[in-house]
Order: structure tokens, then C-alpha cells, then sequence
């Protein structure tokens, strides 16, 4: 399968990703994750080992889309809501008193 990784052409193939994972130890998984035989792999990971290129050099969505492509389990980090807005201090007092009770 053809396929663009930091803008270069890649010729992948599944058995060619197997090929050149054997005996490679997987990192530790922090962010998105790709299953290669039978080892989970951060994604950064196998796409430097497979392009021969620096990590820095292309990002996660690329080698994702790629893998995903050539068929293999590929997991994504839920990525984080953003963080409710904190209370003023007159919102927090407002709070810690309560509403009035009915009469």
C-alpha cells in the first residue's frame, strides 16, 4: 500500500510492518497505540522504525491512518474535555452558604 508519512512516499505492506517490528521492545505507552503481532506499540514508535525517520519528523495521525490501513488494531488516547471554569471567590462563598429556604 502506498501511503504519505512526513511527505514522503512509503511503499507498506502488513508482512513488511511485521518484518521490521521483530524484536523490537515496546515503549512505553503514554498516547495513541498500534498492535503489531502480538505487542502493543506506541504509534511514534513503529512509525520510526518502519520510516527510518526521526519522530519528530511526522505525527501520530499519520502513522494511524496508515496502520489502520494495512489492517492492524490501532487505539486512540480520548482526548481530555476541557476543564469545568473555576469558581470566582464571590461565586465559591455564594456556594458555600446556599440558597434561602422557602418560606
Amino acid at each position: 500500500m502506498r501511503c504519505v508519512i512526513a511527505r514522503f512516499p512509503f511503499e507498506l505492506t502488513k508482512s513488511g510492518v511485521l518484518d521490521s517490528m521483530k524484536g523490537v521492545k515496546p515503549e512505553q505507552i503514554v498516547g495513541d497505540s498500534v498492535t503489531v503481532g502480538r505487542r502493543t506499540y506506541p504509534v511514534k514508535q513503529v512509525g520510526e522504525v518502519v520510516t527510518r525517520q526521526d519522530r519528530r519528523d511526522f505525527s501520530a495521525a499519520e502513522v494511524l491512518r496508515a496502520m489502520d490501513k494495512l489492517g492492524f488494531t490501532c487505539r486512540s488516547v480520548p482526548r481530555a474535555a476541557a476543564p469545568a471554569p473555576a469558581l470566582s471567590p464571590l461565586q465559591h462563598a455564594s456556594a458555600m452558604l446556599g440558597s434561602p429556604a422557602a418560606a
